[in-house]
C-alpha cells in the first residue's frame, strides 16, 4: 500500500513533468509574433502552425492510456519526455514553416502521455478523499508551466532572440529526464503495469460520464487554448503591447491560474470532508467556471485597456478553480483501473479544442484583421460545459466496474 510520504512524492514529481511540458508547448506561442515576421506566416499558416501540436497529441491519446495501463505509467512517461525534450531543442534550429511544423508533430506525440500517465499514478497511489488537492498540486505545475515559459521566454527572446530560448529549453527539459528517472524508478508507490484486471474498453466506452467529462473539457479547452495560443499576438498586434510588457502581462495571468489551483484543491477537499456533497460541489465550481467564462471571453476584447485586462485575470483564476475537479471526477469514477484510458478519451475528445481554436482563431484574424468573433465564439462554446458536466456527468462516485481476466481485459 503507497504511503502518504510516497503518494506526496508521486504528486510532485507528476506536478514537474506537467509543468515542463506546459513550458515546452508554450513556446511556439510566446514566439509567435518574432516567428511570423522571421518566417513570414500569414495568420492562417500561423494558426496552422500553433495546432499542429494537438495533431499528434490528441490521436495519440488513446494508445498513451493503453500503454500506460499496460506498460506502467512511469516508464511511458520517461520516454514520453525524452521525446518531447530533443522535439523542443531541435526547434531551435529549423529554417522553415515544413520544419517547425513536424516538430511541434512531434512534440505533440511526445507529450500525449502526460494526461494518462497522470491519472494512472494519482489514481493509483492517492485515497479519494485527497485526490482533489493531489490534482490541484498537478494543476499548479502545469498551470504555473505558461507563466514561467511565458515570462522567462518572453524575456529571453526580447534579448536573445527565439531561438535561443528554444534550444536552452529543450536542454534544461533533457537535463530534468535524468532528475525524473531518478525519483520516479525508485518511488516504492503502486503503478501496476501489464495487471490487466480492469474494465474492458468497450464499458468504459459506454459510461455516460465519460462523455460528460469528454464535452466538459472540450469546452473548457477552447477558451484556455484560444488564450494559451494566441494571446501574446493578441495583446501585442490589437493592445499594442511590446513583447516584454506582453510576458510580464500574460505571466501575471498564468501566475493567477497556477495559485488558484493550488488552493481550490486544498479547499474542495476540505469542504468535501465536513461532510458536504462531493457531487455538488464539484458540479457548483462548473457551472461557475463556464457562466463566468462567457462573461470574461467577452469582456477580453470588448471592454476597455484595464476592464479587459481584469477579465483576463478574472478568466485564469476559474481556470485555475476548475482546474483540479476536471481529472478528480474522472479519477473518482475511473478509478486506478480505469482512469488512464477513461482520461486518455477525455483528453483526445477534449483536445480536439486544441486542434480547433488556434485554426479557427487564425482564420477569424485572417478574415476580419480582429480578434472580436473569435472570442465570442469562445463565449458560447463554454455553455456546452453546462451540459457535459451538469447533465451528462452522474453521481461522482466510484465505478463498480465488471472484473476481467487478465486474457480478456483490452
Amino acid at each position: 500500500m503507497t504511503t502518504d510520504r510516497a503518494a506526496t512524492r508521486i504528486t510532485l514529481v507528476a506536478a514537474l513533468a506537467l509543468f515542463i511540458s506546459y513550458v515546452d508547448r508554450g513556446n511556439l506561442a510566446t514566439a509567435a509574433p518574432l516567428i511570423q515576421q522571421e518566417l513570414s506566416l500569414s495568420p492562417e499558416r500561423l494558426g496552422l502552425l500553433l495546432s499542429a501540436f494537438y495533431f499528434t497529441y490528441v490521436a495519440a491519446m488513446v494508445p498513451a492510456g493503453w500503454l500506460a495501463e499496460r506498460y506502467g505509467a512511469r516508464l511511458v512517461l520517461s520516454v514520453g519526455l525524452c521525446i518531447w525534450s530533443v522535439a523542443t531543442l531541435a526547434s531551435g534550429f529549423v529554417a522553415s514553416f515544413i520544419a517547425l511544423f513536424l516538430l511541434r508533430l512531434m512534440l505533440g506525440l511526445g507529450e500525449s502521455v502526460t494526461f494518462p500517465c497522470m491519472s494512472r499514478l494519482l489514481a493509483a497511489n492517492v485515497p479519494t478523499s485527497r485526490l482533489a488537492e493531489a490534482n490541484g498540486i498537478v494543476a499548479f505545475g502545469y498551470l504555473i508551466g505558461p507563466a514561467v515559459g511565458t515570462l522567462v521566454g518572453g524575456l529571453l527572446m526580447a534579448h536573445y532572440g527565439w531561438r535561443a530560448t528554444f534550444v536552452l529549453f529543450g536542454l534544461l527539459s533533457l537535463l530534468w529526464l535524468a532528475v525524473w528517472r531518478g525519483t520516479v524508478t525508485r518511488e516504492p508507490g503502486r503503478d501496476d503495469a501489464g495487471k490487466g484486471d480492469g474494465p474492458a474498453f468497450g464499458e468504459i466506452l459506454r459510461q455516460r460520464g465519460l462523455w460528460g467529462t469528454a464535452l466538459g473539457l472540450f469546452s473548457m479547452n477552447y477558451s484556455y487554448y484560444l488564450v494559451l495560443s494566441w494571446l501574446p499576438a493578441y495583446l501585442v498586434s490589437e493592445r499594442g503591447f511590446s513583447m516584454s510588457t506582453m510576458a510580464t502581462v500574460a505571466a501575471g495571468a498564468y501566475v493567477i491560474n497556477a495559485g488558484a489551483a493550488l488552493g481550490a484543491g486544498w479547499a474542495i477537499d476540505r469542504w468535501i470532508a465536513k461532510g458536504h456533497s462531493a457531487d455538488r460541489t464539484h458540479k457548483t465550481i462548473m457551472l461557475t467556471y463556464h457562466l463566468l467564462g462567457v462573461v470574461c471571453m467577452i469582456g477580453i476584447v470588448e471592454l476597455p485597456l484595464t476592464a479587459a485586462i481584469a477579465c483576463l485575470y478574472l478568466y485564469q483564476f476559474i481556470v485555475g478553480v476548475g482546474s483540479p475537479g476536471t481529472f478528480s471526477i474522472s479519477q473518482t469514477l475511473a478509478g486506478p483501473e480505469a482512469s488512464a484510458r477513461w482520461v486518455g478519451v477525455q483528453n483526445t475528445c477534449g483536445n480536439v479544442a486544441g486542434l480547433a481554436a488556434p485554426v479557427i482563431t487564425g482564420l477569424i484574424v485572417g478574415a476580419t484583421g480582429h480578434f472580436e468573433r473569435a472570442f465570442v465564439l469562445a463565449a458560447a462554446i463554454n455553455l456546452l460545459g453546462i451540459v457535459g458536466w451538469l447533465w451528462l456527468v452522474p453521481k461522482i462516485e466510484p465505478i463498480a466496474w465488471q472484473k476481467r481476466p487478465a486474457s480478456a481485459a483490452t
